[in-house]
């Protein structure tokens, strides 16, 4: 009998998939960033169980206790035996479990994955940046580190890797934005970008393509933070 090969992990929002043509690419590092409540954890459920629908185990490395077996269950719906078999939850305490994590995902990640979550992988690192900004500088290379060895394990398991990020502000003249922490490192390694951005609605978020590979042009649609997850509203609508 012929196992099939997974090609891409869907997201479940319709026009984002279109626009990743199938959905985050295998053997890639994907990068989700924004502000908090923006969705990113429901998104990232949310391509854990599309993964499992098709029959693939997911990594899930929860970094700041966000994940939530509620959220899965509204989200899987019924099929939330099959898909809660399919999920391996780590919840490391500090950015060293953290890194131990990582660095034993690869024994971790074998025949059957399909995907490999970290959220938010900058979590434990601000927390160990504040505890000791003396080494702040050793602690970049140290998150560096981290990804590109899970930039590596995606192409050598042949799995998706998806890296959540917190914001931090960026102040300019004209106005005020935000840019995942430790951007420089995160964006590196990233070979899709995708930002979530709040609207005025509560429950609506703008998710803005912000790198993809032979993107011809910016891509940008809303969505709509619900029990069952996340999904798409109309292109006309404007939060």
């Amino acid at each position: 009998m012929c196992v099939p090969l997974l090609q891409k992990i869907a997201t479940n929002v319709k026009m984002l998939d279109k626009a990743l043509e199938g959905g985050f690419a295998i053997g890639e590092v994907s990068l989700i960033y924004g502000e908090a409540e923006t969705a990113k954890t429901t998104l990232a459920i949310q391509c854990a169980v599309s993964c499992a629908r098709q029959g693939f185990k997911t990594f899930f490395i929860d970094c700041d206790g966000t994940f939530s077996a509620r959220r899965l269950s509204q989200i899987a719906s019924c099929d939330i035996e099959k898909v809660a078999e399919l999920i391996i939850l780590a919840r490391p305490k500090s950015f060293k479990e953290q890194a131990l994590v990582i660095d034993q995902s690869v024994n971790y990640i074998t025949k059957g994955f399909g995907l490999v979550v970290v959220d938010t992988a900058t979590f434990l690192y601000r927390v160990e940046v504040a505890e000791n900004p003396d080494k702040t500088f050793e602690l970049n290379r140290e998150l560096n580190r981290q990804m590109a060895l899970l930039a590596q394990t995606a192409k050598i398991r042949k799995v998706a890797a998806l890296i959540l990020s917190q914001v931090r502000s960026v102040f300019d003249e004209a106005y005020v934005d935000v840019e995942p922490v430790a951007t420089r490192v995160l964006k590196f390694w990233a070979n899709t970008i995708v930002a979530m951005k709040p609207t005025e609605n509560p429950k609506v978020v703008k998710i803005i393509m912000e790198k993809k590979e032979k993107m011809t042009k910016p891509f940008s649609c809303y969505a709509e933070i619900s029990e069952k997850g996340l999904c798409e509203l109309p292109q006309q609508y404007e939060g």
